[in-house]
């Protein structure tokens, strides 16, 4: 629970007020992006902290350099990003602003999030106002991440607030990750509130799935792809397709649904493949509805391009982060041309591509450029029919390019009626 000390702080025009632990001045002409609605302020920008020694999560008050009040965030002094803010004003109680928050995140998504899916992000961190907080509803279960000392200071308001307002049956913690560890915190996982549970099952556009609560990547499943795996099952009719880097193989189950006469899944994790065959199970497919390949993606399709004559009329490229930190965005440019070019061999003429990067690190226009790369290794000729990203439940504030990570693009070859057929279902998405 955060500790707050004496340090009022007022809202001219509301008069609301809030005891913070202290005040953070920012330099002259820093306040830019904080007024641009950026919610980052990295420890450059600061002239002084008052008092000069605060814990990591302590409540502040932040000040331009004339001494005017710009809002209240969380400070963490051993971190670049020094503060992430909450509010633009001061805020009354800090379990009243949490209670708001989450009322807000629940609202947003009903007006949405309809129809046969049970399973979406409910707090998006920042583009939630809940900076370091991760909530995944998987139908009566919440998996929530708390990735930084604000939000790990937050955590008792946070489950009283979402015990209460989302009426889960279980709040699974799983705050683990590179970033916990470099805001000074060890990871964290378990029960947070009500019955046990290490795994549930979630729908998807009507798809059922396996959400693995205690071993699974990020919060057990992937919903941020949730929109793109509607387009894939919209384009999947007699269709060959390949779902590369399938992970427990959304995809690849959207695809068998819109009717695919091949799929074929790869990972290399063989625990990934185990859980496609419980999801094919799940759903009342055959085992061998999807031929799985326990092989690195680039390496198949290298020898697929070289060996065979097998082509595939739709290509789902969705690897695992190849930019880790920022230092290796350059290295991950190179490997995203060269899986990219991979995978163009291999489509077939007139077929349609959605190639995906979810490096943090790497930035969007610096993705397109690879694709572009990978389009001249490849001697391929494509066209470029959409971009494509998360869905609305995975908001991001109009100031904080930082918080955008999925960058997506759906691709068609030149040849063929196969591109008239994708916007058609990029269409069919929208409307949804």
């Amino acid at each position: 629970m955060i500790e707050t000390g004496e340090a009022p702080l007022v809202n001219p025009r509301s008069g609301a007020r809030l005891s913070a632990s202290g005040r953070v001045f920012l330099r002259t002409g820093r306040e830019g992006p904080l007024s641009g609605g950026n919610p980052w302020i990295f420890s450059q920008a600061i002239a002084r902290v008052e008092p000069d020694r605060l814990g990591a999560g302590s409540i502040v008050g932040v000040y331009n350099s004339g001494g005017d009040l710009m809002g209240v965030g969380y400070y963490n002094p051993a971190t670049t990003i020094a503060i992430r803010m909450l509010d633009w004003a001061a805020i009354p109680s800090l379990e009243a602003f949490i209670a708001r928050r989450v009322a807000d995140a629940i609202a947003l998504r009903r007006a949405f999030i309809v129809g046969d899916t049970d399973s979406y992000r409910l707090i998006n961190g920042e583009g939630d106002g809940l900076p370091g907080v991760v909530v995944d509803r998987y139908g009566s279960v919440l998996a929530m991440q708390l990735l930084t000392a604000g939000a790990d200071a937050m955590r008792d308001e946070l489950v009283a607030a979402l015990a209460s307002q989302a009426a889960p049956a279980s709040i699974v913690e799983r705050s683990t990750g590179a970033v916990r560890r470099q805001e000074g915190f060890s990871d964290r996982a378990g029960l947070a509130y009500g019955a046990e549970v290490l795994e549930t099952v979630g729908v998807e556009n009507g798809i059922r799935f396996i959400a693995d609560l205690a071993h699974g990547q990020k919060t057990g499943a992937f919903l941020d792809q949730r929109d793109n795996r509607l387009i894939a099952h919209e384009l999947a009719s007699g269709a060959r397709v390949l779902d590369a880097c399938c992970y427990g193989g959304g995809f690849s189950l959207a695809a068998l649904a819109g009717g695919a006469r091949r799929v074929v899944a790869i990972d290399t994790a063989a625990r990934a493949l185990d859980q496609v065959r419980r999801n094919l199970e799940l759903n009342g497919n055959r085992p061998d509805s999807v031929e799985l390949v326990h092989q690195d993606a680039g390496e198949y399709m290298a020898r697929i391009a070289q060996e065979s004559h097998d082509r595939f009329d739709l290509i789902v490229l969705d690897p695992p982060p190849l930019a880790r930190t920022r230092a290796d965005s350059e290295r991950a440019g190179r490997l995203y041309a060269e899986l990219n070019a991979a995978a163009m061999r291999v489509l077939a003429r007139g077929g349609i591509m959605l190639t995906f990067s979810c490096s943090v690190h790497l930035r969007a226009e610096d993705f397109v450029r690879a694709v572009r790369i990978a389009q001249t290794k490849s001697g391929r000729k494509l066209r470029m029919l959409k971009h494509l990203g998360p869905g609305a439940d995975h908001p991001v504030l109009l100031g904080h390019a930082e918080g955008e990570y999925l960058t997506g693009l759906m691709l068609a070859d030149v040849e063929g009626s196969s591109a008239d057929r994708a916007g058609e279902a990029g269409q069919d998405v929208s409307a949804r």
